[in-house]
């Protein structure tokens, strides 16, 4: 079963301990602080008003090739490479070393080394594929398919809808089973039905992926195959709910008693489904996707047998191509590296293969990284921290002058009830199930994937397990989960420049507090602010609360439509509202935060900016980034979340303080009248 996080996964960052600064002489301890801005990046010949983003990064982004083997480049990336390379220290122990069968570190070094294991992977070619390939052959009719589309989600493949288990969004101390569209090779519906050159091209080109990769893996027909995978999955995608509407929960929640299934797909064989998929123990599932899966119903019986056989070869090949040769292995990454991305090369094979270890094992390596890389005192800091910006978002609502007292016994009801997770889980996963062979890579990740599906089957009647983590310890990123209203750091992203236990509070608090905001933010977005302090489900605002609101809202959107770094394509402000209110949150109450931290005290003057002026460039230098076209293509097309330059931009410009710190006037690019600037938190 795929594994879904509901709820927008946002970029975050933590601050270290503050005992050593205790342990340092008298003579260091008089030092005047760093300031903690990348000076270096600076272009200083960019008015702040015009660009923010390129005066805080501009001249690194001038000076900074992107690798060969990267889409993109930027703060986050860099971090990632650390955060695999302490992996990859960890990992090589366990694969140096002679452990008992069974044992965390066999297992953990053993698929490392199936991985790495190219040459035996060569040698098997599309072998490890044919029992999948079995299964579909044995299909010979529709209620076969509607089995076969239940036994590859427990095999982590793909088919034309797809399941996944989240707490209930409206009843969260349960756990429901969601039924949402699946089943398209191409990142998103848009990109099958976009008819503007570039888009034509990638479509052809896509077809002759399809094409090579059905020689390589020995299929017949490789062509005309290509051409029928192509017609059925533009139908799929002519039906998709689109990205901006699938956004909207509370609209797209429909539970559907099992009982009344065939209702919503008269022509489905549900009990074969269900049953096939160890679901039949079921009262109810929810659907995200209705509409879709009404009009999939007629699309599977109007569709021939041998028309499934072939779209579910493409999808079992093109889900498991990284599995297996090194052959089909390049061939993916023709495609959906260089042709969708740009990227020039493939990352190296140990760094996939820490990725692999992190997908299927993460908490084991996590257990260890977290005693190497995160002392307690870190913990209890960033505890700290995010209790600084909880009370600064506190202060803010009260303050609000659109919202109702009404309303706003709701929202510090709901922030009152946060739960910060930090670092690494209270329980550790138990991976005792999991069978894993140094010499069968495609059967370790086969093996992970039905393990997994287990799991959450053994707990589909259970109460939801409150102490679980969707992220390891080693992930840079964060998220917040709408139905546990949890806010969740991970260890691995506790470092400079997003934390700079050297540095000026101020930058600090730009960067860290910023996105400790943003996190807190998201459970007052569009999206967020629909589920109440007990992860319920509901709506607790005011008629008139929620038109504001959404005028406020729509006021951002329409800013980030104007935002057009291609003459042919801009930001879809609707699509990335809520990162978008998360940024702007983020920014406002970090700022409000660190003003609370100086007790009317007047901060220093460093590296000749105020301190306010410094909250700003600790935000601006945290997107730090740059991208290829296509990549950022990709990104506009298909990531809820700006890119940098106008995750930066964009926030700053709706700030009030901004425009005091930095001189912005009328004449500057960025400059809103102080009517067109949104505040919402």
């Amino acid at each position: 079963m795929r594994k879904v996080v509901i709820g927008a996964c946002a970029l975050l960052f933590v601050a270290a301990c503050g005992q050593q600064a205790k342990e340092q002489p008298v003579a260091e301890a008089a030092k005047e602080p760093r300031s903690g801005i990348g000076l270096d990046g600076m272009d200083l010949n960019v008015r702040p008003g015009d660009d923010f983003f390129s005066y805080v990064n501009g001249k690194w982004v001038d000076e900074t090739e992107i690798p060969a083997d990267r889409p993109s480049f930027g703060t986050f990336d860099l971090l990632r490479d650390e955060s695999q390379e302490s992996v990859k220290a960890i990992i090589e122990e366990s694969a140096t070393g002679d452990f008992a069968k069974g044992t965390d570190e066999q297992k953990v070094g053993d698929l490392y080394r199936s991985f790495m294991d190219m040459e035996t992977r060569d040698a098997r070619g599309a072998k490890p594929l044919q029992p999948e390939l079995d299964r579909i052959d044995a299909i010979s009719n529709h209620d076969d398919l509607a089995a076969y589309f239940s036994g590859v989600m427990k095999r982590n493949l793909d088919a034309p809808f797809s399941i996944g288990q989240v707490a209930d969004f409206k009843n969260p101390k349960q756990y429901m089973i969601y039924a949402a569209q699946s089943g398209l090779g191409l990142p998103d519906r848009e990109y099958y039905l976009k008819d503007d050159e570039k888009s034509v091209a990638l479509r052809a080109q896509y077809v002759e992926h399809i094409e090579k990769m059905f020689a390589l893996a020995g299929f017949d027909d490789g062509a005309a195959a290509a051409a029928t995978i192509m017609a059925l999955e533009t139908r799929l995608a002519e039906q998709n709910m689109k990205k901006e509407d699938a956004r909207n929960w509370s609209a797209n929640y429909n539970k559907i008693a099992l009982a009344d299934l065939p209702e919503l797909m008269p022509a489905f064989n549900w009990e074969a489904y269900l049953n096939e998929g160890g679901l039949q123990g079921l009262d109810s599932v929810v659907v995200f996707t209705t509409d879709y899966m009404k009009a999939l119903d007629g699309i599977i019986t109007d569709t021939g047998i041998d028309t499934w056989k072939t779209y579910l070869y493409w999808s079992a090949l093109n889900n498991t191509a990284g599995r297996l040769t090194s052959e089909i292995d390049q061939q993916n990454f023709e495609f959906y590296g260089k042709a969708l991305s740009g990227t020039e090369e493939q990352r190296a094979m140990w760094r996939r293969a820490v990725n692999s270890v992190n997908g299927m094992l993460g908490e084991v390596v996590g257990k260890v990284y977290v005693k190497r890389h995160f002392p307690p005192e870190a913990k209890e800091r960033m505890l700290t921290l995010v209790g600084n910006l909880v009370n600064a978002y506190e202060k803010s609502i009260k303050e609000l002058d659109w919202m109702s007292d009404e309303t706003k016994v709701e929202a510090l009801d709901k922030l009152s009830k946060f739960t910060p997770k930090i670092g690494y889980p209270d329980e550790w996963r138990d991976y005792s199930a999991l069978d894993i062979e140094a010499d069968d890579y495609y059967g370790n990740v086969e093996r992970a994937s039905l393990a997994e599906y287990q799991r959450y089957m053994d707990r589909q009647g259970g109460p939801v397990d409150r102490t679980e983590w969707g992220m390891t310890p080693q992930t840079v990123n964060a998220y917040y989960m709408p139905p546990l209203n949890e806010i969740v750091f991970p260890a691995a992203i506790l470092q400079p420049p997003f934390f700079d236990l050297e540095a000026d509070e101020a930058v600090n608090y730009g960067a860290i507090g910023a996105v400790i905001g943003h996190e807190i933010g998201h459970g007052f977005d569009d999206s967020g602010s629909t589920f109440d302090g007990n992860g319920v489900m509901r709506n607790w605002w005011t008629e008139e609360d929620r038109a504001e609101f959404e005028k406020r809202t729509g006021a951002l959107v329409e800013q980030y439509n104007a935002f057009r770094p291609f003459d042919d394509l801009s930001v879809n402000g609707e699509f990335t509202l809520g990162e978008n209110i998360g940024d702007l949150g983020g920014i406002s109450i970090g700022l409000l935060a660190y003003e609370m931290s100086l007790n009317g005290e007047e901060p220093p003057v460093l590296d000749g900016f105020t301190g306010v002026q410094r909250v700003f460039l600790g935000f601006g230098q945290v997107w730090r980034s740059k991208s290829r076209e296509e990549a950022l293509r990709l990104r506009i097309e298909t990531d809820p979340h700006s890119p940098g330059m106008y995750r930066a931009n964009g926030s700053v410009r709706n700030v009030p303080a901004f425009y005091d710190a930095f001189n912005v006037s009328e004449e500057d690019s960025l400059y809103l009248a102080p009517e067109e600037r949104v505040k919402i938190w």
